[in-house]
């Protein structure tokens, strides 16, 4: 039975197929328009899925999409008369689409799919609920026979929040918060706050935060707890909605707002960071970190079960993640790598094959289900080498082991390396398939790949991929973060101590004081963003940091996504000859090709600074 799901018409559209209830596939349909957080009907992405499956969409049993479109438009006519007059505004903004197109959702993804096969059958066309579809994508994949499982997003239809329990193939929705009490909106309206874009810029707040001053940042949390947030012992909570806006307008926050926190919202790249924006990111993150570990221990109590399974937008926030693996209210944490909307078309077809067909499921051995999260398309080294060519490449073509060789000569002598390898990854995390790589030990590594080559804001960190057989060696932890979504301080052996001089700095300051012997991937309060490598998933990369270490005595590598700020992650060898045309990397792998910057064609040499708008 194969069941085909989709995501789309909010953001991060994706496809993903499932095959007698194995994952053939997933793909963001970004990675294919080359528009960041496309939220079209994902056309390409389903074509690459089918594709890996050598099938076409009259060989699928079923169609599931990720979320039910009326009972979102519930919620947009029962906020509007719970607030109205007040909510007119944001209600004459939205009903145009929703009438044109999203009330009527079911016609529009017919007529899609039509185009796709003029003979799709309607009666093949499912929808899941939003949270069943993030809960599904989580536990399902899992490796657990049984596993609470915990979904934090902005909103779905109506939900904010919910907790499910998994056993075998059977998938059960115990609780839920409801809109508009959310702490996915929460945090976005912070995003919104300190100038950053809302579904996109969460990110930047969580990286932002190590930059606050601890004892103003614990103020401003208080004064969050206090006024806008009635957290209770359990996790759950409400919102005062004094203070914010998306219900009523088309902003985030209010003057209320603006007030209480002691100002208007930052103008997105109009004005600069100031220390008080580093204290509000460091407060929300506080908030949030509290929020998602009392709910954790709530459930642990409340269900006799040691494993807990995450995904929504929510369970991105690594740092979160990373304080609920140490405190262990659940003795095992598996968390969905495409945590957001996109695996919610992975999400959907899962909870159709075992729930609607009422197929049985099957524990995955090993790591999980997910592979690795390498579920994108692949290139033959032919097709790469004809690629390449086409698009004007100067390149060698290398053995395996000279592959291996010649970037971990290139790594060691502190130059960046762009590296596209294998199946793509599915999420928002670059897993050593689509990635820029490294050298940790370089003080100015961090400095350079943020200005010279991501073209990004200089506060921003960046993770290092380690072996699994050496992650504690370098971390507090021993734990396998196949997917970077757990954060974890670098051992204390390899911190170097700040002098009293570097205490005093604050904010942006922090940057440029070496904080370990691994300066490019330790943040400045310490903290790392892990990926452990393992041979089984991706022995190439695998292969890549073992001949590093033997030439440095590292087993770690800087791991940046393959793009530049506001490009989505690359796909094919052109995106990748683009974008290292377009950026200071000096060195390209694309499967055997090996690409040197000063070999290449000058006339061929791109302009990224302004090529995308910025996220």
């Amino acid at each position: 039975m194969r069941i085909l799901g989709i995501s789309a018409y909010y953001h991060d559209s994706a496809a993903a197929l499932v095959e007698d209830g194995r994952i053939v596939a997933a793909a963001q349909e970004e990675r294919f328009t080359r528009k960041k957080h496309d939220s079209g009907f994902p056309r390409h992405a389903v074509h690459a899925c089918l594709a890996e499956a050598g099938a076409s969409l009259r060989d699928v049993d079923f169609v599931v999409f990720y979320d039910k479109p009326f009972i979102k438009f519930e919620r947009l006519v029962e906020t509007y008369l719970a607030w109205a007059p007040r909510g007119f505004l944001s209600f004459r903004t939205a009903m145009p689409a929703w009438l044109k197109e999203k009330l009527f959702q079911k016609s529009v993804l017919e007529k899609a799919l039509k185009q796709e096969d003029s003979e799709f059958d309607r009666s093949k066309l499912l929808f899941t609920e939003h949270h069943l579809s993030h809960a599904a994508s989580a536990f399902y994949p899992s490796p657990f026979e049984e596993a609470v499982v915990l979904t934090l997003d902005g909103v779905g239809e109506w939900t904010t929040t919910s907790v499910g329990f998994g056993k075998g193939k059977t998938l059960a929705m115990q609780r839920e918060l409801h809109f508009p009490h959310s702490l996915g909106l929460l945090y976005s309206a912070f995003t919104y706050y300190t100038g950053f874009k809302v579904n996109s810029g969460e990110y930047k707040v969580m990286g932002l935060a190590p930059y606050g001053e601890r004892d103003a940042a614990r103020k401003y949390a208080d004064l969050i707890l206090r006024e806008v947030m009635d957290l209770k012992e359990d996790g759950t909570f409400r919102l005062n909605q004094k203070y914010f806006n998306y219900c009523t307008g088309l902003t985030m926050t209010n003057g209320a707002f603006a007030e209480l926190f002691g100002g208007p919202a930052r103008k997105p790249d109009k004005e600069l960071l100031v220390q008080r924006h580093m204290d509000l990111a460091a407060a929300v993150q506080i908030v949030t970190e509290e929020t998602m570990l009392r709910l954790a221990r709530s459930l642990s109590k409340q269900f006799d079960c040691p494993n807990l399974c995450m995904a929504g937008g929510v369970a991105l926030n690594c740092v979160a993640n990373g304080k609920i693996l140490r405190e262990r209210p659940f003795k095992n944490l598996w968390i969905q790598p495409a945590a957001g909307d996109a695996g919610g078309a992975l999400g959907a077809a899962l909870a159709a094959y075992h729930g609607f067909a009422d197929k049985p499921r099957v524990v995955a051995r090993g790591l999980d289900a997910m592979q690795g999260s390498y579920l994108g398309p692949r290139f033959k080294q032919s097709e790469v080498e004809r690629r390449l060519k086409t698009a004007g490449a100067r390149f060698e073509v290398l053995s395996d082991d000279e592959v291996i060789s010649r970037a971990a000569e290139a790594l060691a002598s502190e130059k960046a390396v762009g590296w596209s390898q294998g199946r793509m990854e599915f999420g928002p995390r670059a897993l050593g398939a689509r990635s820029i790589l490294g050298d940790p030990r370089s003080p100015t590594m961090q400095k350079t790949l943020n200005l010279r080559v991501k073209y990004r804001e200089s506060f921003r960190p960046f993770a290092p991929s380690v072996l699994r057989e050496r992650v504690s060696d370098y971390f507090e932890m021993d734990d396998d973060s196949p997917y970077m979504l757990l954060v974890a301080d670098v051992v204390k052996s390899r911190r170097i101590p700040m002098s009293k001089e570097q205490e005093k700095l604050f904010g942006i300051d922090k940057l440029n004081v070496p904080r370990s012997d691994v300066p490019a991937i330790t943040h400045v309060d310490y903290s790392a963003r892990v990926q452990t490598v393992h041979k089984e998933t991706n022995p190439r990369y695998h292969r890549l940091l073992s001949e590093f270490e033997k030439r440095t005595g590292c087993p770690v590598l800087v791991n940046t996504s393959f793009n530049v700020r506001g490009e989505p992650i690359v796909c094919t060898p052109e995106d990748a000859f683009r974008c290292f045309m377009g950026c200071e990397i000096e060195a390209l792998v694309v499967e055997n090709c090996f690409l040197r910057k000063e070999d290449q064609d000058p006339a061929l040499k791109l302009d990224y600074k302004s090529a995308f708008e910025l996220d």
